[in-house]
């Protein structure tokens, strides 16, 4: 009896150390934007040397219908930028083609996720929802 009490206990422990590894090879989106990718990019205006992310997912959103498109085609572009595959054109007239980005797919998936994610619908194309001063005046 004790040796099935202890296998039984041994199996529990290992069974949960290999899910807590599962869980954390899961990476953040958010942590590895903060690693890699904050140095040139702000989540919101003004921008550091590149676009920031709020006006990336805007323009992600206008280009493509479903966060699973939406997600791949920017993890393919983060993984080998293409002035092609880009969903901002203008952002390379004015910054340049970003360099390829070495992290795993899992990372970069994780990260265009997370950048998804910071749609922001009052911005708009990044002119706002036609708020400000008119809003006020009409008031």
């Amino acid at each position: 009896m004790k040796k099935v009490l202890y296998f039984c206990i041994l199996t529990a422990v290992v069974s949960g150390l290999a899910l807590s590894e599962g869980i954390a090879q899961t990476p953040d989106g958010e942590e590895v934007f903060n690693k890699n990718c904050s140095v040139c990019h702000s989540v919101n205006p003004p921008p550091k040397s590149a676009p920031p992310v709020v006006r990336l997912a805007n323009l992600y959103h206008l280009k493509f219908s479903t966060k699973e498109e939406g997600v791949a085609n920017m993890a393919a572009f983060l993984k080998k930028p293409d002035h092609n595959k880009a969903a901002a054109v203008q952002a390379i007239s004015r910054y340049g083609l970003m360099p390829a980005i070495p992290l795993s797919d899992e990372e970069l998936n994780a990260v265009a996720e997370w950048v998804w994610d910071q749609y922001d619908p009052a911005m708009r194309r990044g002119r706002g929802a036609g708020g400000g001063m008119r809003q006020q005046i009409n008031q």
